[in-house]
This record gives C-alpha cells, structure tokens and sequence, in this order.
C-alpha cells in the first residue's frame, strides 16, 4: 500500500487542504502543534473510520457542521479513493457518508462495510473486523509514545496484546474452547449413562404388550359380529317404520289437500260475498244517476263568460300598467325637480359665465320649481286614485271567474257520471255470472272435501303402528350405539397399544443409539483431554519460543544500531525488553531519555518486521510511519537515523518529526505552520 494523496475539510485545525505524497522517504515538518500529527490520525480515520474509544470530537474541527477526509492509495497496482465525512449533531458527531472507489467504480457503503472492504484490500485477517485495528498500530504507525507504553505495560496485558497481533491467541482460543468441550462431553456422558438404565425393564415391558394386543384383537373379532348383528336388526326395522311412514305421509297429504280444498271454498264463498255487496251499490248508483239533469248548452253559455271576463281582466292590467309607469315618471321627474331646488338654494354664481346670480332670479326659478313639484303631485294623486279603482274591478273579474269555474267543473262532474251508467250495467252482469259459477264450483269442491275425508279415516289405523315401529327403532339404535361405541373403544385400545409399543420400540432403539453414541464421547472426552490438549500446548509453546526467538534477535540488531554503548539486549518469556551492560540488568526507568526512545523504537521496527514476516500477505508492508521516532535523541543516535531509514525495507518511510537534521536523511519534505489557530501547508 502506498499513500498518494489526502484531502481534509475541517479536520482538527485543517480549514481545507490537499497533500499529495510521493514514494520514498518523507518528512512531515514543522513546529510543535502545527498540525503534522493530525496529518496521520487523518489517514488513520480514512482508513478504518473511527477506532474504538475514539469520539467524532476528537477530529472535526470546533465549530464546523461537517469534516471530511479524502484518502488516495495504491493497493496491489489499484487506484483506490476512500471517502469519510463528518457530521456533528444535536447530541454527538457521527459517521455521516462512506464510500469507496476501485479503479473508478464508486460503491456507497455502510461504515462497517467500507471497514470490511478495506481490511479485505490490505489482506488482514477477518478477526480484525471487530476489533482495534492493532496490524496496522504495530506495522504501520504508532506514536512513540504509544510504544514506551506498550514496552511498559505488564507482562500479562503486553502477552496478551502480541498474541493477538501475532494471531498465536487462537491457541488459547483453542485450549479454552477444548476444555469447554471437554466439560460438555463430560456432562453430556452423565446424562446418555442417566437415559440408558432403564432398558431391560423396557424390554420387558414390550413383550408384554405385545401380548395384550394380540388378546385384545381376538376379543375385537367377537365385538365386531355382535355389532353387524345389531345392525341388520336395526336396518330390517328402519325398512318396516318407512313403510308406515309412507302411509302416514300420504294421510297427512290428504289432509293437508283438505285443508287446501276448504280455503278455495271459504275464497270463492267470500268472493260471491263481496260481489253481491258490489251489484247492491251499482244498482243504487244507477238509480240515483238516473235523476240527474244536464244541460249542454248550460256548460257552454258558462264557458263563454269566462272568456268574455278573461279578455276584460287583460285589458284592465295593461291600463293599470301603464298608470303605474307614467306615476314612476312623474316620481323621477319630482326628484329631478328637488336637486334642482336644493342646486339654486345655495348658488351665488352662474357656472356657465361666472356672474352673480340675483336673489330675486334664485327666487323666481324656485317658486317656478316649486309649483312644477305641486302640480306634479296632484297628477299622481289623482293617477293613484284611478289604479285603485281599476284594482278593485280586476279583483271583481277574478272573483266572477272563479265562481263560474266551480261551476262547470261541477258540470262535468255530472257528465262523467252520466257517462259512467253503462259501464256500471255492463260489469254488473259481469258479477252475477261470477257468481253462479262460483256456487256450481262450491258444490264441486264439497264432494271432493268428503272423498279425501274417507281416504284419512281408512289410513288412520297407520299411526298407531308407526309409533309402535319407531319405539322399537330407538332401542334398535341405542343397542347398536351402544355396541358401536364397544367397538370403538376396543379399536382404540388396541391403536393405544400399538402406538405405545411402537414408541417403546423406538425408545428402545434411541437408548442402544445412545449407548453406542456414549461410547464415542467416552473415546472423544479422552481424546480431547488427554492428546489434542497438550498437542496444542506444545505447539503454542514452540511457536512462542520461536516468535521471541525471532524477535529477541531482530530487536537486538535495531538496539544495537541505535545506541552507541556496548549493551546486550534480548526478551524474556514476557517479550519485556532486558538491557544487560557489564553483566548488570539495566531498569529501564533508570535509562536515558535517549536509551528509553531507542527501546521504544527497536520494538516498534521488531514488531514490524517480524510480523511483516509472520504475515507476508498482508498489503501494507511498503508503508512505514514513524511519529517523533526520535525525542530525546543524541545528535550521535540522530546521526543513526540515516542507517535505520536506509535499512528500512519499505516503498515509502513517513517521518514526522520537528528535527531539522532529520530533513538531510529523507528524499521529500513536506513543512506546515499554524496560523490563527488554521494549519495548513507551509
């Protein structure tokens, strides 16, 4: 992996800035606090968002809504863009957009998977999903300080920590979870011995029901004869009630037609009944029709003074019409008259050719206007007399006309009824030859109703035998329910059994299942116990010895290359650093700040190195970032740090430091300054 480019938004004190690094060795330069350590928390983020324990605040920029970073890499001859923002909200900072591009294809993802997608890019196991990011804490970048920590932790926390990067944890994992097994086994061998007593008496106890069944299945034979017997005596009387029972249908048919035939009777007696009521009233009317007199003539001469009234009602409106229009005229004219009056009342001088006008000229027009205004008056007057005396004429027309139109309705009236006479006479002989054929229908009907009340009394001797059948039909029923339901019970008992025998039957199987099962967690519990166990622990044993071998040896070397003095270095069991001088065990508290940088910092290269080994594929060997990896250096062991950077195996070396002679070792320097509180390049 090699870093090409970063571009920040308002992260820590970066308002906006854009980098581009090149491969080979490069310094990040500046004075203390101008931003270089951000620079690598930055890439940090790009590249696994933010780590556990870690806050959003601890990264965006005080003050600002949203940050960003933009990282540029190269991963196995890939262009690879990663994309973070920042979002600050009402209670926290949160992750707010992710995304990556590969070769130019962009994919959104969620910040676990862009996680996911960039450890699978730098080729680090899966285990690291969910955890620190410890790889690329221990092979990429650690602050120096970090590592004095790491060298002074005690032993458990520090073995601990390297298991885990070295991936030799997973034998303890290993151990813990065989003796999990091995306590499962254990338990589950207690409960199979528990399943397992009660076998023989289980055998027993078939043999036994098997013969219960066989019993019961000879006494079912016996059951089932008895239950066809009943049935055939209970089918024979079922035969015998339904032929009574047909006779006692058809009684009840017939009496049912009786029934039928006496309301036909009691209709047609009713309808004879009302039609005699009818003829009486026709009769009566034609009789009194009789004695009516009407007068055509009469109905006409009547007609025609409605018309004439009619005609003198429209010619009285439009007179009154024509009062009322010319008395509005005369309203308007009156009006017109006032505005005149009030115009005059006040006008001092003529409008027209600006003169004064007289009082007596003023005087006159008014009195003139005012008699215009009477004489008016009086013509409406006498307008309003005359209207009303037309209105009282038109109301005595209307009255005229609506008595004589009572009248010729009551006319017509008479002429319908007139008109109605013969059809009274037709629809009463129509009546009376109803009747007379409804009486012959009556007498029919009579002689049917006593034929149908023979054919009842002749089938009435059925109903006693149907109740005696039906009486000897429910004992034949209960009897055979009765033997039904032994029948059933008999079946059932016998299905019981056999269900009961089949599970005791697989029970049975189960159990010799089980005893061969706990045959083999027997042989597995002891060979877990007592062969994989300490194979396992003889392996994590030896691949520890030889990883401290491994990084005794390494760590010695970058040691040496930094300090002057003669000092013999290595690790005990722990991996805690021993720094021998003379034959006499150095504390490390006691040692210079120099010495204590330079053990830091040979762990640091160790670790490196030696897991760069360990794990050959992983994708971010070519990368090395140091941060102030020489506080309280000598300007001897400043003077060592061109032999470290030149024996450093990696594409490209990033150094951030604030020693100037650092800039004569490195192929780029990148400066920074801080002004106003806002980093940016120098």
């Amino acid at each position: 992996m090699i870093i090409k480019k970063l571009t920040l938004k308002n992260i820590r004190s970066y308002l906006s800035e854009e980098l581009e690094f090149p491969e080979g060795s490069i310094l990040l330069s500046g004075d203390i606090g101008s931003g270089k350590t951000t620079i690598l928390l930055a890439i940090e983020f790009g590249l696994f968002g933010l780590q556990p324990g870690h806050k959003g605040n601890s990264l965006l920029r005080n003050g600002a809504e949203d940050g960003s970073v933009k990282l540029e890499l190269e991963v196995n001859n890939q262009n690879v863009i990663i994309e973070r923002n920042l979002k600050r909200g009402k209670n926290s900072i949160t992750q707010d957009y992710s995304a990556i591009t590969i070769d130019g294809e962009l994919k959104e993802l969620a910040v676990t998977g862009l996680k996911n997608k960039v450890l699978e890019l730098l080729s680090y196991p899966g285990e690291f999903a969910k955890k620190q990011n410890l790889l690329y804490k221990f092979t990429v970048y650690t602050p120096q300080e970090e590592m004095k920590q790491v060298v002074l932790e005690d032993a458990e926390t520090r073995l601990n920590t390297l298991r885990h990067v070295f991936g030799v944890d997973k034998y303890k994992r290993i151990l813990e979870n065989a003796s999990t097994v091995s306590a499962k086994l254990r338990e589950e061998k207690k409960i199979k011995e528990a399943m397992t007593q009660n076998t023989e008496q289980d055998k027993l106890l078939l043999v036994s029901k098997e013969k219960d069944v066989e019993e019961k299945k000879k006494n079912l034979i016996v059951i089932e004869e008895d239950l066809n017997a009943k049935r055939q005596i209970r089918a024979h009387i079922q035969l015998e009630l339904d032929s009574v029972t047909k006779k006692k249908e058809e009684k009840v048919r017939f009496e049912k037609e009786i029934d039928k035939v006496k309301i036909m009777i009691f209709s047609k007696e009713e309808t004879i009944s009302t039609n005699k009521k009818t003829i009486a009233q026709i009769n009566e009317q034609i009789k009194e029709f009789s004695k009516i007199i009407f007068d055509e003539n009469q109905l006409l001469f009547i007609d025609s003074e409605i018309r004439k009234l009619k005609n003198e009602k429209e010619i009285l409106n439009e007179k009154n019409l024509q009062i009322s229009s010319e008395i509005a005229s005369l309203n308007l004219k009156i009006a017109d008259a006032n505005k005149i009056a009030q115009k005059f009342s006040n006008l001092e001088t003529c409008p027209t050719c600006l003169q004064s006008v007289d009082a007596e000229y003023r005087a006159n027009v008014l009195n003139k206007n005012h008699n215009e205004i009477s004489h008016t008056k009086t013509k409406i007057e006498e307008l309003e007399s005359e209207k009303k005396t037309l209105r009282e004429k038109i109301l005595k027309i209307e009255s005229d006309i609506n008595i004589k139109e009572k009248q010729i309705t009551e006319l017509k009236i008479l002429k319908i009824k007139l008109d109605g006479v013969k059809e009274k006479q037709l629809r009463l002989g129509d009546l009376e030859n109803i009747n007379i054929s409804f009486e012959k229908d009556i007498q029919m009907l009579k002689g049917q109703i006593e034929t149908l009340k023979s054919s009842v009394t002749e089938l009435s001797s059925f109903d006693l035998i149907f109740h005696e059948k039906q009486k000897e039909l429910d004992e034949a029923r209960k009897l055979e329910r009765n033997a039904e339901i032994k029948f059933a019970e008999s079946k059932k008992e016998i299905e019981m059994l056999i269900k009961s025998i089949q599970e005791l039957k697989e029970r049975i199987l189960k159990i010799e299942q089980i005893k061969q099962q706990l045959a083999y967690i027997i042989s597995l519990e002891d060979w877990v116990s007592n062969k994989f166990v300490p194979v396992v622990e003889n392996i994590e044993k030896n691949v520890m010895a030889k990883l401290k071998a491994d990084f005794s040896k390494v760590f010695s070397e970058w040691f040496l290359m930094l300090v002057a003095e003669n000092f013999n270095v290595s690790l005990d069991d722990d991996f805690s650093p021993i720094i021998e001088q003379q034959d006499y065990v150095l504390d490390y508290a006691y040692l210079s700040g120099g010495e204590r940088t330079a053990v830091a910092l040979a762990y640091r290269l160790a670790l490196n190195q030696v897991i760069n080994s360990l794990m050959s594929k992983i994708n971010t060997k070519d990368l090395v970032i140091l941060d102030e990896p020489t506080d309280g250096f000598s300007e001897a062991q400043l003077d060592k740090m061109r032999e470290v950077l030149g024996e450093l195996n990696a594409k490209q070396i990033i150094i951030v430091s604030h020693e100037q002679k650092i800039e004569g070792f490195v192929d780029n320097v990148i400066r920074f300054k801080k002004e106003g509180g806002v980093s940016r390049r120098g």
